[in-house]
This record gives C-alpha cells, sequence and structure tokens, in this order.
C-alpha cells in the first residue's frame, strides 16, 4: 500500500514553519523552539534537539560472529551493549565515519563496508539520522578511544544477540533494527548491495 501513495497526498499532512528561535546551544546538541503552521492553518510549536547525524557498525566475522560493546549510557543511567558506532565530525561523510569509529573505538578495521539503510531513531523531537553500515574482513588492532571514553568490547553470536533483545538486555533501537538486518542478510532473504567505496 504505502507504494500507492502519492507525495502530493503529504501536502494535507506538512506543517510549515514560520519563525523559531534557538533556545540551547550545546558542544554537541541544539535545542530550537519553532511556531509553526498546521495543515488547517492553526499555529502550533515544536520543540526539537538537532543532531549532527551518526552512524552505526556492525563488525561481522566470516563465523557470522559479531563484535560489540558494553558502555555506560548517563541519560538512561546504565551499562548497555550495543554495536559502535558515533557522531559525525563536521564535514566528515558517513562511510569515513564509519570507518574512524570502528577503529577507535574496537581496533578493528574491516576490508569492506556495506551500507544497510538510513534510520531516524526519534524524528519526533530530534533531526538525528543513523547511517547502518555492515563491516566485514576484520583484522585486529589497537583501540584509539576518545578521552574520557570507556567501553568493553566482546563477541558474540546472533542468537545470544536475539536471546539479549528478547530478555529486553539489549534495548538500543540501532543494535536491534541492525540484529533483525544481519539475520535477513544471513539467510539470503535482504542480499547485500556492492561495498560502499
Amino acid at each position: 500500500m504505502a507504494d500507492d501513495l502519492s507525495r502530493a497526498d503529504d501536502a494535507a499532512l506538512t506543517e510549515t514553519r514560520i519563525d523559531g528561535q534557538q533556545v540551547h546551544k550545546g558542544t554537541f546538541l541544539d535545542v530550537w523552539r519553532d511556531r509553526v503552521r498546521l495543515p488547517d492553518g492553526a499555529e502550533a510549536t515544536r520543540e526539537y534537539i538537532v543532531h549532527p547525524g551518526a552512524v552505526m557498525v556492525l563488525p561481522v566475522f566470516d563465523d557470522g560472529r559479531v563484535v560489540v560493546e558494553r558502555q555506560f549510557r548517563y541519560p538512561v543511567g546504565k551499562v548497555v551493549i550495543e554495536y559502535p558506532a558515533g557522531k559525525l565530525d563536521p564535514n566528515e561523510d558517513s562511510l569515513t565515519c564509519a570507518r574512524r569509529e570502528l577503529k577507535e573505538e574496537t581496533g578493528y578495521s574491516a576490508d569492506e563496508f556495506f551500507f544497510i539503510t538510513r534510520i531516524n531513531p526519534v524524528f519526533s523531537y530530534s533531526t538525528e539520522f543513523i547511517d547502518l553500515f555492515l563491516a566485514r574482513g576484520l583484522t585486529a588492532g589497537e583501540q584509539n578511544l576518545d578521552e574520557h571514553e570507556f567501553l568493553d568490547v566482546f563477541t558474540t553470536d546472533i542468537d545470544q544477540m536475539f536471546d539479549w533483545i528478547r530478555s529486553g538486555t539489549i534495548t538500543d533501537v540501532k543494535t536491534i533494527i541492525s540484529t533483525f538486518w544481519l539475520e535477513k542478510i544471513q539467510n539470503g532473504s535482504w542480499p547485500l548491495g556492492a561495498p560502499a567505496v
């Protein structure tokens, strides 16, 4: 049904920015409050976070095992399990960021990176996007963590990942989505495209 929807139908749903102001400028995130015109002509306020964008890398060994990390995430106050990820630096493309984050956080480099998809994890209040990549042809090396960055890096298999997802141990949306993508890739349902260059 989604393929049958016309973009012309979007006009009946689209909100138009009237004006706005930045209410917080952070070192990482900015917060904006805009006044918008709704499709019926009424006005409303929208508050949202401007985010530079990010990548996540799904590092996969030839035997199907994956590289994952444990780290403390302050907003939720707990140590979480996730795949390597990080935000884009200014003027950095997603593939360059993926290569950098994989090496810095895990020490691994990869022969091939495959773009999987782009997700918007919280588009109700953030501009953030995350480009998901699969990496294979892994070679171990030295981590190069940012100052004051603390990670435990380890390997596991997809069955364990699904057990942790099912039990609620893993709640990170990008990790959950990527694990389901990996299952589809491994069973041949969703073939990988050409490697990213």
